[in-house]
C-alpha cells in the first residue's frame, strides 16, 4: 500500500513508556504513547494493553490433481462463547520462532499438523490479526501437495495438540466459506485468495515444473 494515501507514519507516534504486565507463553505489554491528530497538534497520553504473541504463518495446501485442499480440525477454546462447536476447520498454521523464516515454518507445520510435504510454496499476502489489541502479523501462503498423503491424527503432545486431517474438495471448501462453516480469519483469507487467484497460481506452478 502506498504511503501517499496516509497523512501520518510511524514517526508521528511517540512511545513514552512500555511496561510488561505479564510474561508467560505469551506476553502482555502496556504502551503509553502520544500521536499526531488529524485536526492538528498532539494527543494526550494514550494507554493501551497489547497482546504480544509474536508473528505467524498460515499455509493452504492444495492438490491440483485431486482438486482438494488439505485442512485440519482442532479445538479452539476462544471459539466456545460464540460458536456451536469450538472444533474449527482451519488451514495449517504456526508461530514463527526466533531466527526462523516464514517459509521454514510452513514446511515444519505442514509435517507436524498434517503429515504432508509441500512444494511450490507461494506467498499470498500478510495481514494484521487485530491491531487494536495485538502486534501479531500473519503471513499467508498457498502450496502444492499430494492430498493422498493427508490422513490420521497429528500434533505435538507437548503442545497439547489433537489435530484431525481432512481432504476437502474445492466445491465443499467454497460452500463452507459461503455458509460460514469456516469462520476463522486466516482460513477465510487464504481460501478467498486462492479462489481469486486460482488460474494465475496454477499457471505459475505449471511453469515451475
Amino acid at each position: 500500500m502506498s504511503n501517499k494515501i496516509h497523512r501520518f507514519n510511524s514517526n508521528d507516534v511517540k512511545i513514552e513508556k512500555t511496561e510488561t504486565l505479564y510474561d508467560g507463553f505469551f506476553k502482555m505489554v502496556r504502551y503509553d504513547f502520544t500521536h499526531k491528530l488529524f485536526a492538528g497538534g498532539w494527543s494526550d497520553t494514550v494507554k493501551r494493553e497489547i497482546f504480544e504473541r509474536g508473528h505467524a504463518v498460515a499455509v493452504l495446501p492444495y492438490d491440483p490433481v485431486a482438486k482438494e485442499f488439505v485442512l485440519i480440525e482442532q479445538i479452539r477454546i476462544g471459539a466456545l462463547p460464540t460458536s456451536q462447536t469450538p472444533w474449527l476447520i482451519e488451514v495449517v498454521a504456526g508461530i514463527i520462532d526466533a531466527g526462523e523464516s516464514p517459509e521454514a515454518v510452513c514446511h515444519r507445520e505442514a509435517q507436524e499438523e498434517a503429515g504432508i510435504a509441500l512444494s511450490h510454496l507461494t506467498k499470498a499476502l500478510s495481514y494484521l490479526a487485530s491491531p487494536g489489541g495485538t502486534t501479531e502479523r500473519i503471513h499467508i501462503f498457498v502450496a502444492k501437495t499430494d492430498a493422498h498423503q493427508a490422513k490420521g491424527i497429528h500434533g505435538l503432545e507437548d503442545e497439547a495438540e489433537d489435530i484431525q486431517v481432512h481432504r476437502v474438495k474445492e466445491q465443499d471448501a467454497l460452500d463452507w466459506l459461503e455458509n460460514g462453516h469456516i469462520d476463522n480469519a486466516a482460513s477465510i483469507i487464504a481460501l478467498q485468495w486462492f479462489f481469486m487467484h486460482k488460474q494465475t497460481l496454477l499457471e505459475n506452478w505449471h511453469h515451475c515444473e
